[in-house]
């Protein structure tokens, strides 16, 4: 009887374990196209962002072989906070998989980075959507601080295919439009 509950609690596992293997990337990214400022759209909230009330960008550049990493924010007492990292490519036939680390201790060690898979990406680079397989990360990121409506429709419908949550994701407050985090799934209607 107890190998038996085992063996249950095993294959009600196989579902969660199979989600988070099967996170798909885009087929390629073109890094010239990719590189340059990105504006957080929406994300789902991350302890390292806790500082961030508005204006939430990143910035890529290729460095020394690598990409470099800068993301910026406003916050509360309306100063910028800016951490530097930096980013590898893991899969370097789509180069839709790459490692990102903030940590520099005599050189950059993605030992302490993570996972930042590109899993949509409009045909034209005006919008990324940066995912984990845990499904416990996210960025809707746009070339511009503003997103259709229509795109933000259809990111996050893809996105609840590949197995998020969109009410976990918040959407940014942006100067000047968008001024109030509002979960994903209802800024969409709101749209």
């Amino acid at each position: 009887m107890r190998n038996y509950k085992i063996l249950v609690s095993f294959l009600l596992l196989l579902p969660s374990i199979a989600q988070a293997q099967s996170l798909a990337t885009v087929e390629h990214v073109d890094l010239d196209r990719y590189l340059g400022k990105w504006y957080e759209i929406a994300s789902i909230p991350q302890y390292f962002q806790r500082q961030c009330v508005r204006d939430v960008t990143a910035e890529y550049a290729l460095k020394n072989g690598a990409i470099s990493v800068i993301n910026r924010c406003t916050t509360a007492s309306g100063e910028i906070s800016e951490a530097e990292g930096q980013a590898r490519i893991v899969d370097t036939l789509s180069n839709a998989k790459l490692e990102v680390t903030f940590v520099k201790l005599f050189g950059w060690r993605y030992i302490f980075g993570g996972d930042y898979w590109v899993i949509d990406l409009a045909p034209d680079y005006r919008y990324a959507v940066v995912g984990h397989p845990s499904r416990k990360y996210a960025w809707v990121l746009a070339k511009t601080a503003q997103i259709s409506s229509q795109d933000l429709s259809a990111i996050e419908g893809r996105l609840k295919v590949n197995g998020y949550d969109t009410c976990g994701l918040l959407t940014t407050a942006q100067a000047p439009a968008v001024s109030v985090r509002l979960p994903l799934c209802e800024a969409v209607k709101a749209k």
